[in-house]
């Protein structure tokens, strides 16, 4: 571009020259009609033969034969490096292209809340264990207070949606939910059946989780790949039934550990609550068995 300008410039000065030395009287010639209008790039000048790239021993890009000038005969332009470059790479290796593409920032407020959800769940199973259950009820109410926030966050603003809060968020509830059932258990106020149960589903799905994350990792996989929060390659949808089956685990937890605290550890109420906990838990893993691909939701570079 700065080369035609240049070139256009130094045609109006010798068109100028031109016309004010060259035009004639009753000749009919205009100023500066000595000359043929400014190229309107190098390619022209050369088709023009004023400037013979050959003689020069030059090779001008865009001076072919014909219609150099609108696009004709020019070489496609390579893809710009983003989501559509790691489409170019063969066998969906790694490279700096797919590495730009699948980087996204993992230091949102919805994954800090959720590492803060994280940090409570062994806090909550001492306070059981040590059967302060006081305390570990206002610890659990701010344990879900921040389950409600991360989610709220992460649907109203885009910028703090990302695909591993998709991840981390459900891992987050499996991780407290597993700590506060089997200190519950200790602490006799879940039956053993239901705990097993629900840690069965929350291990089976928290391997596969990690088997999607290897499988979608661009190639050579290797652990700092596999490890790196700021790479995203899949995005993880919980089924309705999943969604529903949380909720209740979590009410179980809350009325479980207010119950020594208002001293209905023996209601018929508890114990329902106990089998339909039991129920959507195993609907939930049906669930996944059953939709499992729909789940997951890969992301391409």
């Amino acid at each position: 571009m700065l080369a035609s300008r240049v070139v256009r410039g130094w045609w109006g000065v010798l068109r100028g020259a031109a016309g004010a030395s060259g035009a004639r009287p009753g000749r009919g010639r205009t100023r500066g009609a000595l000359l043929p209008p400014a190229p309107c790039c190098l390619g022209c000048l050369a088709e023009r033969r004023w400037l013979r790239p050959a003689a020069l021993g030059l090779r001008l890009r865009g001076a072919g034969p014909r219609n150099h000038c609108s696009g004709a005969g020019k070489a496609a332009p390579g893809p710009a490096a983003g989501r559509g470059a790691a489409a170019e790479v063969p066998g969906g290796q790694w490279s700096p292209a797919t590495a730009a593409s699948l980087y996204e920032n993992p230091w949102t407020i919805p994954n800090m809340l959720s590492l803060t959800r994280i940090g409570l769940a062994p806090v909550l199973g001492y306070l059981i264990i040590e059967e302060d259950f006081n305390i570990a009820l206002g610890v659990f109410a701010l344990a879900g207070l921040t389950d409600l926030l991360d989610g709220f966050i992460a649907r109203n603003w885009a910028n703090q949606k990302s695909a591993l809060g998709s991840a981390l968020d459900p891992l987050a509830d499996k991780i407290l939910i597993s700590i506060l059932y089997v200190s519950l258990t200790y602490a006799d106020l879940i039956p053993v059946p239901l705990t097993y149960m629900i840690i069965s589903r929350d291990v089976m799905l928290i391997a596969a989780v990690f088997y999607v994350r290897y499988r979608t990792l661009p190639t050579p996989r290797t652990l700092s790949k596999y490890f790196n929060p700021c790479y995203a390659t899949a995005r993880l949808k919980p089924t309705f039934i999943s969604k529903v089956n949380t909720a209740v685990q979590l009410i179980l937890v809350a009325a479980s550990l207010a119950a020594p605290v208002f001293n209905y550890a023996d209601s018929i109420y508890l114990q329902m609550l106990w089998c339909f906990t039991a129920f959507t838990t195993a609907a939930s893993a049906y669930s996944y068995y059953h939709y499992g691909r729909k789940t997951v939701q890969v992301i391409k570079g």
